[in-house]
């Protein structure tokens, strides 16, 4: 996990191990594909910002495709291998055929498929805590309990809501918005207009935990990193530990294909 930001989009030719393993992350900021050793460190990872998925729906199916396609390809020939299956992930409450069908539209089978924040808690070895995954669209919540998953929800609420808020703050385009959200670290202007979005999404991981009240919660996605984001959540729960996870805009694919290891997806 600590090289996988090296090597994103790197696309010089390595010789693939023995066993190796490939995920696919339909975001809705983004698209990444992963493929981890067998030990699950990450030997390959490309990511692409694209405005294709929305609130866990593909709204443009052939730049899904054609994204996915590419991201194969550039795999295939940095390890010199032929990909032929993949692990894939969909959002908590959305339909999996919708990745499965993007996925399998590049001429790959699917192994497997799981929900996002469940592929994070599995990869971590959570057994009990609840596990949200704030990506581009969508504010996701996976609760654990004994090792088990007792539940899995997700609604509409992430990073792309955010870029809206301050597109329309600053009076720029979305794409513009997108570049002053990554930098909201250092502009504490564009943080005071994420902060009431950030609010909306712990409210909404409220209603997902209130039958269940963890004692951790772990935060990952893209959506995380706005700056802020953990105080909101340590002000909105007191009394659960906040608990920020690491390379949290790659850790959910990373964890979809470490999914594939143990399971129907193994090479």
């Amino acid at each position: 996990m600590l090289v996988i930001d090296e090597i994103v989009n790197d696309e010089t030719a390595v010789s693939a191990p023995e066993k190796w393993q490939v995920g696919i992350d339909l975001g809705t900021a983004d698209i990444q594909t992963v493929v981890v050793d067998g030990d699950g460190e990450p030997i390959a990872a490309f990511l692409d910002w694209a405005d294709v998925v929305r609130d866990g729906v593909v709204v443009d199916y052939v730049g899904a495709c054609r994204l996915v396609r590419e991201q194969l390809a550039k795999v295939e020939r940095k390890l010199g291998v032929t990909v032929e299956r993949a692990v894939t992930s969909y959002p908590p409450g959305t339909d999996p055929r919708i990745s499965i069908n993007v996925v399998e539209s590049a001429g790959i089978e699917v192994s497997d498929v799981v929900d996002e924040p469940c592929s994070v808690a599995a990869l971590l070895e959570i057994t009990d805590g609840a596990v949200v995954d704030v990506g581009g669209g969508t504010t996701g919540t996976a609760i654990i309990a004994e090792g088990q998953l007792v539940a899995s929800e997700d609604e509409p609420s992430g990073g792309r809501h955010v870029s809206l808020t301050i597109a329309g703050g600053l009076g720029v385009s979305i794409e513009e918005a997108e570049q002053h959200k990554r930098c909201s670290q250092d502009d504490p202007m564009v943080a005071a207009m994420a902060k009431p979005v950030v609010e909306k999404m712990a409210d909404i991981v409220a209603g997902h935990i209130q039958a269940h009240q963890p004692s951790n919660i772990y935060l990952t996605g893209g959506g995380t990193l706005i700056a802020g984001f953990s105080d909101v959540f340590r002000r909105a729960f007191p009394h659960i530990t906040i608990v920020e996870l690491s390379k949290a805009l790659y850790l959910t694919p990373l964890a979809i294909a470490s999914y594939g290891l143990s399971g129907k997806g193994d090479k």
